[in-house]
This record gives structure tokens, C-alpha cells and sequence, in this order.
């Protein structure tokens, strides 16, 4: 999906992140860097090997969230420049206050595991 394809959003989608960064760390470091635009929601960063190198930033105003999607672009962080782009879909924490918010269904690790097995 181009990044055009993609509307405004409050939460901004990061990646090519240093993937070196302990979880904490980077979340500690993205809220310090990106707070200066506006009041930050949530950071999500997760170290699952699908995940790693990514993050999100939810902030409380889409006019915050476009600001550091314009100057933030190409930040080089941890060495390595950032990759900013509108998130897809709203973010939970968003969807609670607004109403809209719907839980989904977890992924049954075990079961699926278990199923996929051939001897």
C-alpha cells in the first residue's frame, strides 16, 4: 500500500528502527523525540521477530501526528533514518475514546502450532 493510499491519522507508523534497542529504550526514546509535537496517547513497540524495526506513536491530535509525519521523516535515529507513515487502521486506544473501539479475536498459538504438525 503507497503511502498515499494511506488517510491522515493520529497514529503515525515508524519503521526501519535500530532493531539493537531494547523495547523500553526505544519507546522512552520515541515518546522524548515525538512529544515535542503534541501530547502522545501511547508508543507501541513490540520485539516479536515479524515486529522488531517498527513502531507506532498515537497522539491525541491528527494536526500533532502530521507535523511529525512531515518533520520527522527521514530523522536518523540510532543511526539509521526513520520511515514515517500514517498507520492503516485507528488504534485502539483512540477507537476506546471515541467509542468505536471492537475487540478482536486473539490468535490461538498453541492450536495452530499443534494442527500444522505432519509426521
Amino acid at each position: 500500500m503507497l503511502t498515499a493510499d494511506i488517510p491522515p491519522n493520529q497514529t503515525i507508523y515508524i519503521k526501519n528502527l535500530n532493531e539493537k534497542i531494547k523495547k523500553e529504550e526505544l519507546k522512552r526514546s520515541l515518546y522524548a523525540l515525538f512529544s515535542q509535537y503534541g501530547r502522545i496517547l501511547d508508543v507501541v513497540a513490540l520485539k516479536t521477530p515479524k515486529l522488531r524495526g517498527q513502531a507506532w506513536v498515537v497522539f491525541d491530535e491528527l494536526t500533532s501526528a502530521s507535523n511529525a509525519f512531515r518533520q520527522m521523516q527521514n530523522f536518523p535515529f540510532y543511526d539509521k533514518p526513520m520511515r514515517i507513515q500514517y498507520a492503516k487502521t485507528k488504534s485502539d486506544c483512540i477507537a476506546k475514546n471515541d467509542g468505536s473501539f471492537v475487540p478482536r479475536e486473539k490468535k490461538k498459538k498453541q492450536e495452530e502450532k499443534g494442527d500444522n504438525l505432519a509426521f
